[in-house]
């Protein structure tokens, strides 16, 4: 199948008109993170079907679930290869966006990506959730808040909830299994600021998985004590 005219058609739904611009942007993301996986680990998935199913459109997803087109700033926690928000920012040009990850040879690759592709209004940042979310200009800054890292929900909270301001959400990207996650979670959720989860359950095309988009609202200020300085949300998650 046409790969790019496939995302342009399964992208529709979500109410995203995809241009040939922007699908030309896909299509040089898709080569640079193959280009650069042979020498560094970013992702495992680098089929070209695979990284358009299980990375651009789950990416993507987000839209279906939150009104992208009313929110002016995306945070990306531990961003990786840039999933979700550089595909977010091609398919909305208009977000300011912050790539953020722990690895310097990541965010490295990142900038290279970005200025490639002509992005404007996307920071990469080298650092941890944990310092940055005290920064002023950071802390309780953002419309959305977004990860799709593999720490469990308690523990992502912590990292993520700080950067977002009263009103606005946090997206936790879940696989499909959720149920024990979001139990556990409810502690840390009422002592961040977080309001009741809303779980969306959506399958990839192709068969290629379930996912479960969690999102949080902000319901009010993230006490002054969280986050906890690095390290600590991990070894000792709020339960």
């Amino acid at each position: 199948m046409d790969i790019s005219q496939w995302l342009r058609e399964q992208a529709a739904p979500l109410g995203i008109t995809l241009t040939d611009e922007q699908l030309d942007q896909f299509a040089l993301y898709y080569e640079r993170l193959v280009e650069k996986n042979r020498v560094m680990n970013l992702t495992a998935i680098t089929e070209r079907d695979d990284v358009y199913i299980k990375h651009f459109y789950d990416s993507l997803l987000l839209a279906a679930v939150v009104p992208i087109d009313q929110i002016n700033s995306l945070i990306d926690v531990g961003t990786g290869a840039g999933f979700p928000g550089i595909p977010l920012k091609i398919a909305f040009p208009h977000l300011r966006v912050v790539l953020l990850d722990s690895l310097n040879k990541r965010v490295s690759f990142l900038s290279e990506l970005v200025r490639e592709l002509r992005l404007d209004k996307v920071e990469t940042i080298h650092g941890r959730a944990e310092e940055w979310g005290r920064r002023p200009g950071y802390r309780e800054s953002f419309d959305l808040a977004t990860a799709r890292a593999v720490a469990r929900l308690n523990v992502l909270a912590e990292y993520c909830l700080p950067f977002v301001h009263v009103g606005g959400s946090f997206v936790a990207m879940k696989g499909p299994d959720v149920i024990e996650e979001q139990r556990e979670a409810k502690t840390a959720l009422q002592r961040l600021g977080g309001g009741e989860i809303a779980n969306h359950i959506f399958t990839l095309p192709e068969g290629r998985g379930t996912r479960h988009l969690l999102v949080i609202p902000k319901r009010a200020s993230t006490p002054k004590a969280y986050p906890r300085k690095p390290g600590t949300p991990a070894k000792q998650p709020i339960v």
